[in-house]
């Protein structure tokens, strides 16, 4: 008996029942089977050993490909595995994923491992894989599964299984004595794993949960071909180099401190410059905009957070209440409701909107400990945030105002970045109906096609108050980072009952939309200290000239030299110290600074300054006045040259 199988490309045969999709791959294209790792069969990923029972539409799944290099670093995490297992016998195994750009999995070890056990279980990965042992599916039964997990002492297995649908047909994999719990696809054969590398070793509590074991994570990566492989831990060794956390202290410009707390920030003078640099470009765009900026109290009774449902729906990252005068407050988690109440403070008409309200509010969020990530993940942050108040008829047209004021901003900033469409989620607000849902959504659908922007839609992944564009980022390393966002409320206009008088002369309900430009100042100062590995163009350098005096005699006029720069409105300093220049220069250089001036006897008589670059090195004497005027030049322009 005889199926019909379609390839990728539309052409159809007739094959024997029970072929495997590799098979299948074979007959329509050889080349596309020695690439291929798995298979896609009517759309779903399958092992190339899967069995075509019935009529399909069978593709192959390249190594190279987005979901080629998943089943592939799947493989390498269950190879993993296999191995610490050889390495400790009685090891309980926990999951072991694939995640972008790596994979990882977590074990209960009998003691902690170290840089050198990675060696040692690449080594036996390396001999699994040269055994070339085949990777093949099979199912239980929820009870049967349950059982075996419990015989063999597999306990977090256990849990895991127990958790999952009565009645479902649960798979496993198996390659030699290793077996796991599995949904697959994986390579065919260990020894189709050619290309991995060990990175790290970390903590990760059970589930996330901190009240729960702590367990080993050992991170990983694998790639199809040895190149891919290189390149990647070359980028890994630069992102290590630019990590913010070692440039923050390198160059001085923040640090956090246990008796303030974790995930609080203390800007340093250089970092706060930068922050201020930012901020003052921030607010001369809102004017232009025609933004209004507003401030909010740090705390608020704990009524509008129950009113907003802030409260109801995360008090798990709120901080506790305090008592005052017998009412209860709370720290800000957001800038929402005091926006609203501004709003609210009198009669609004179709006439007055939309109105756009603006502040870079401290807002403060509790994250676990483990979460915490330098200035990435922090427990208080200042967000530039904004709301604005329209009619339907302005939706669209706000929406691409604030998505011309995205391009621009990321723009400056040297980011490229992608869109995405995030729609109604699973659970959503039901107070808002389906038209309500659909006019956001279609709102901010319009404006992406009118600004022209390629976008991929999110299905499901709005908030449960709001459908959303987000807007992700990538760094000089092609990293992608959160980025912009832009949100259309269902939920507070409601709540809050915010209204305007329109032309009939009744009450209707306005439109809140809020965006998020910059997002936190922390989270994006700490990005920027990585996308710039600290070398921040001129605008932002919080040190933008150094002048050296190459002796005492020179000392006056160097100090004239700063006196002229910072009359002008620039950030320079005069190191007048005892020290040798070299030494003077290239301390200069390790703090990043754009500009080193150098004076000695020449520049003295002829009023000039000897300049080096950051980027072009020795440039020679040149008249100050015109150093001046190209300083200014390059600072207004904002650009990194």
């Amino acid at each position: 008996m005889n199926v019909t199988v379609e390839y990728s490309d539309g052409r159809k045969l007739e094959l024997p029942k029970g072929s495997t999709a590799m098979e299948a791959i074979s007959k329509f294209n050889s080349a596309d089977a020695r690439n291929a790792v798995a298979a896609l069969v009517d759309g779903r990923r399958a092992d190339l050993s899967a069995r075509l029972e019935a009529d399909a539409k069978v593709e192959p799944i390249r190594a190279d490909s987005e979901d080629g290099l998943d089943v592939i670093r799947h493989t390498a995490s269950h190879v993993m595995a296999q191995a610490v297992g050889h390495m400790f016998p009685g090891v309980k195994y926990a999951i072991g994923p694939s995640i972008e750009n790596g994979f990882y999995y977590d074990f209960d070890l009998p003691r902690s491992l170290t840089e050198e056990d990675l060696k040692t279980i690449e080594e036996e990965m390396q001999r699994i894989i040269e055994q070339d042992l085949p990777v093949s599916r099979s199912a239980r039964s929820k009870q049967q599964a349950i059982a075996d997990a419990e015989a063999g002492g597999q306990t977090y297995k256990r849990e895991l299984i127990s958790d999952l649908p009565d009645g479902e047909e649960i798979s496993f994999y198996t390659q030699g004595d290793f077996t796991d719990l599995c949904r697959g696809p994986h390579l065919p054969s260990t020894g189709a794993l050619k290309c991995f590398k060990l990175l790290s070793v970390a903590g990760a509590y059970w589930r996330g949960d901190s009240r729960r074991q702590q367990l080993q994570r050992i991170y990983g990566t694998a790639f199809a071909d040895a190149k891919a492989l290189r390149t990647h831990l070359k980028n890994l060794e630069e992102a290590e180099k630019r990590d913010h956390r070692k440039l923050g202290k390198e160059l001085d410009l923040f640090s956090t401190d246990q008796e303030i707390g974790q995930g609080l920030i203390l800007w340093h003078p250089k970092g706060a410059m930068i922050r201020r640099a930012i901020e003052s470009f921030l607010y001369e765009e809102l004017f232009k905009r025609e933004y209004d900026v507003v401030c909010t109290p740090h705390i608020a009774s704990e009524k509008v957070y129950l009113r907003s449902g802030h409260i109801p729906k995360y008090e798990d990252m709120m901080y506790a209440p305090l008592v005052i005068d017998e009412e209860r407050y709370r720290v800000k988690p957001m800038n929402c409701p005091g926006h609203i109440k501004i709003y609210q403070t009198r009669k609004r008409s179709y006439r007055d909107l939309p109105i756009r309200l603006a502040e870079l509010g401290t807002v403060y969020r509790y994250e676990i400990s483990g979460a915490l990530l330098g200035m990435l993940r922090v427990r208080g942050f200042t967000q530039d945030d904004s709301h604005i108040f329209c009619t339907p008829e302005q939706l669209t047209d706000e929406i691409e105002g604030i998505l011309d004021f995205v391009n621009y901003m990321m723009g400056v900033f040297g980011y490229t970045y992608k869109a995405y469409l995030a729609t109604r989620p699973a659970q959503y607000l039901a107070d808002a109906t389906d038209e309500e849902w659909t006019r956001a959504t279609e709102g901010l659908r319009q404006a992406l096609v009118r600004r022209g922007l390629d976008y991929a839609v999110d299905e499901g992944g709005g908030v449960f108050y709001a459908p959303k564009i987000d807007i992700k980022l990538f760094d000089a390393l092609g990293r992608e980072w959160q980025g912009p966002t832009i949100q259309v409320d269902l939920n507070l206009p409601k709540r809050f009952n915010v209204t305007y008088t329109a032309s009939d002369g009744q009450e209707h309900e306005a439109i809140i939309i809020h965006r998020t430009i910059l997002g936190s100042m922390e989270r994006f100062v700490g990005g920027l200290i990585e996308h710039y590995a600290g070398k921040f163009p001129v605008w932002l350098a919080p040190v933008q000239v150094r002048i050296l005096p190459i002796t005492d005699a020179h000392h006056e006029y160097a100090r004239s030299l700063k006196r002229k720069l910072v009359a002008a409105g620039f950030r320079a300093e005069c190191d007048d110290r005892n020290e040798k220049t070299g030494f003077k220069v290239r301390e200069a250089a390790v703090q990043k600074i754009p500009y080193v001036l150098i004076v000695g006897d020449r520049e003295v008589a002829e009023g000039k300054a000897a300049v080096r670059s950051r980027r072009r090195g020795d440039e020679g004497a040149v008249l100050f006045d015109d150093f001046l005027a190209r300083l200014k030049s390059e600072s207004e322009s904002r650009l990194d040259v």
